[in-house]
């Protein structure tokens, strides 16, 4: 459903799940990416598939998105990248460069993008006119630790266990003392659960390990090795029991088809606090209380 474009009130943050997605191209979930608004920052991390039309359905003002987060390169999280960049540049980001954060390659990648959309973009600065700076691309190789403070907005990033995907990055992401916690792709690690303490809501990937075995047409030993590098619910169940934050959400659902029937009764064995199971478009504000809507704004 298209958003209102409605402001984020004061001392709030809001967090909109843009896609949950996996590779798999369904299109009730788009590939993983996440808006987060606060203190009037607008920052978005991981570019799955879709990105850019689900910031169009929540009507969100491109020329205010000037700051991309990675968790990692696996190219379901970035494959929208191109879109979100170029076409920003051409019809709500004319002027300001977009900055990119990322792990080590983010840097390298991106000059590799500037050099394939060359030829478009010496188009578009011919024929259209449109002003150079925003086309520009500022790049960070980041490391752990604060990577992002602007207008009382603070971006931490902190290293979760992806092997053999190295460095792959969690956020956290802190604001008048509200706070959000994006998991990326990740298997069960403490280092998580040291930088989730004190949060408000954590959202964190899931694997129903069951119905992948059950629907494999794989080798069963690669099933076996791609369930590895992620978190089954009752993993989860763990990490939300000794976090304990007032929200635990599940994103980038794995496989697509798995349902809150499939996710939270194994959760339950080790976690009966707050759970939802996110949705593209759900958007969740964190102020005195934590709120959840499924229509967008």
């Amino acid at each position: 459903m298209t958003g209102k474009n409605k402001t984020v009130d004061s001392g709030k943050i809001r967090v909109t799940l843009l896609g949950t997605g996996v590779p798999t191209p369904v299109m009730e979930r788009f590939g993983p990416s996440t808006l987060v608004e606060a203190g009037g920052e607008t920052l978005l991390f991981d570019v799955g598939r879709g990105a850019l039309l689900r910031l169009v359905q929540l009507k969100t003002s491109l020329n205010k998105l000037r700051s991309i987060f990675l968790t990692h390169l696996h190219s379901d999280h970035i494959v929208g990248l191109p879109d979100v960049w170029l076409t920003g540049w051409l019809i709500g980001r004319p002027e300001v460069p977009l900055r990119v954060y990322g792990p080590r390659g983010t840097k390298s990648m991106m000059e590799y993008l500037d050099n394939a959309f060359q030829f478009d973009i010496r188009i578009r600065l011919f024929d259209d006119r449109t002003p150079p700076e925003g086309v520009v691309v500022l790049t960070e190789d980041i490391t752990e630790g604060m990577v992002y403070k602007h207008n009382g907005v603070k971006v931490t990033a902190f290293e979760v266990d992806h092997y053999p995907i190295q460095p792959s990055f969690g956020y956290r992401i802190d604001f008048a003392e509200r706070s959000v916690v994006l998991s990326g792709d990740t298997r069960f690690t403490e280092n998580l659960i040291k930088y989730a303490q004190g949060a408000d809501v954590l959202v964190h990937e899931v694997i129903a390990a069951d119905m992948m075995r059950a629907g494999s047409s794989k080798n069963m030993e690669i099933t076996e090795r791609v369930i590895a590098h992620h978190t089954t619910p009752e993993q989860a169940g763990e990490i939300f029991n000794r976090v304990q934050p007032k929200l635990a959400v599940y994103n980038h659902i794995i496989p697509v088809t798995a349902t809150a029937k499939d996710l939270i009764p194994p959760t339950s064995r080790t976690y009966k606090g707050p759970l939802e199971v996110g949705e593209d478009l759900m958007s969740i504000e964190i102020g005195e209380e934590v709120t959840v809507h499924r229509t967008g704004r």
